[in-house]
């Protein structure tokens, strides 16, 4: 008899250590973004172990689009403003060309600096090919990636975020404005979750 309640006791204690050991940060989605190791607008690599310990958005457009696109990159770049007025300075942005062929770094960089985009803590990525940029949207993101006949692209609007874990945790219509201020929400209530844990 007492060996057996020493063994629920055991039984117990594991299940509470192994239960403290989940991810920290968790949300509505659980994907694990696969690494990767791409180059930003001005021909640097950029790897996912760089953004370790931080939390980051991610989107995937392309330059040449003029339907989705445009808006995102607008609603991104609310974003970034009202992340610096939160003070939340950690927060990267990244957004990765679905259009490697055309979205050479120089071009990428072009098409920020049209828009006024500040690259401090947002980098578009490319130097990829579109096998490498389709096998990485679905398994990161769960998100479905396809070159039309007509030569434009199918791709996700949503933008996602990205726990310090690497995981993609939340994930939120790009093309509504008033998600920007969501996020930051969600951002800043995840970091008092953990750090009141």
């Amino acid at each position: 008899m007492k060996c057996k309640s020493k063994f629920a006791l055991l039984f117990i204690v594991m299940i509470i250590v192994l239960s403290a050991c989940g991810d920290k940060y968790e949300g509505d989605i659980s994907y694990e973004v696969k690494d990767f190791s791409f180059t930003n607008q001005n021909g640097e690599t950029v790897s996912k172990s760089e953004l370790d310990g931080k939390f980051w958005i991610a989107d995937f457009i392309y330059t040449s689009c003029t339907t989705e696109c445009p808006p995102m990159t607008y609603n991104m770049q609310k974003l970034q403003q009202q992340l610096k007025e939160a003070g939340l300075h950690d927060v990267q942005l990244m957004s990765f060309s679905v259009d490697p062929e055309i979205d050479k770094p120089a071009k990428l960089k072009d098409y920020g600096e049209s828009r006024g985009i500040d690259f401090s803590n947002w980098n578009f990525l490319t130097g990829y090919d579109m096998d490498t940029i389709k096998e990485f949207s679905i398994k990161s993101f769960k998100t479905p990636l396809e070159k039309t006949d007509e030569g434009d692209f199918m791709h996700g609007i949503n933008f996602f975020l990205v726990s310090p874990e690497g995981n993609a945790i939340e994930q939120y219509n790009g093309m509504e404005r008033e998600n920007m201020k969501k996020i930051i929400e969600d951002i800043q209530n995840l970091k008092q979750q953990a750090e009141g844990a």
